[in-house]
């Protein structure tokens, strides 16, 4: 039985999506979910654009259609490593620990991590692939509920509603307390300069919430979304 998961349904080729969600944020890590459908659930659409409750909803349904795995890469990877190589290292991370074999893996954006398979990469794949919209879906769900854990563990900064987000209430939290443990150091965070850092834009915290604009976070001339 074992076996016959890990080469999938009966040797039949499987297609895979992959999708990220962190990249953007001034704190938390970046999330990955890799997933295999059974079956294409009802009601999906681009996570950006659903309620919290709705993609709670969603993500409850899609674990009855669906295999998925997670990774992740921590702030300290993100500091080390910078945004871009941590979000590639998070999806690497998710797609090894699936437990059924991938014949292609069907990635939102415009950069591949290495995989076994062959990766295609779809721009706007959070909108369109039905596996890629699953998986952005797990991953949002997966990883806002992580920073309602830590906005107890650190009361004041607004996690619970930001989600880690660089809004205007964050950045002034900032301002008032200084970064805490989870903050990322490599970007440029209200308060702290340097050079290399990572710029972010400032976005409303009710678009932060739903992410119709996630933020963004330039590195090395590369714009980081998600």
């Amino acid at each position: 039985m074992a076996e016959r998961r890990k080469r999938g349904m009966s040797g039949t080729a499987l297609r895979g999506g992959i999708d990220e969600v962190g990249r953007g944020p001034l704190a938390g890590p970046v999330i990955a979910c890799a997933l295999v459908l059974h079956r294409v659930p009802d009601g999906l659409a681009d996570s950006k654009r659903l309620s919290p409750c709705r993609r709670e909803e969603l993500a409850a349904h899609i674990a009855r259609c669906a295999v998925y795995a997670l990774g992740a890469a921590s702030v300290a990877e993100i500091d080390r490593l910078n945004i871009h190589r941590a979000t590639l290292l998070a999806m690497r991370r998710a797609a090894r620990r699936l437990p059924v074999a991938v014949s292609e893996w069907w990635v939102d954006g415009r950069y591949a991590p290495e995989l076994e398979a062959p990766v295609r990469c779809v721009v706007g794949g959070d909108r369109q692939v039905p596996e890629i919209m699953a998986a952005s879906i797990v991953a949002k769900v997966v990883r806002d509920r992580l920073m309602r854990r830590l906005a107890a563990r650190h009361p004041g900064y607004g996690f619970d509603r930001h989600f880690g987000y660089p809004t205007r209430a964050h950045q002034n939290a900032l301002m008032r307390l200084g970064p805490c443990r989870h903050h990322r150091r490599s970007f440029r965070l209200p308060g702290l300069a340097g050079p290399g850092l990572t710029s972010v834009q400032c976005v409303p915290e009710d678009i932060a919430g739903g992410e119709a604009g996630r933020g963004v976070a330039r590195q090395g001339g590369q714009q980081q979304q998600g």
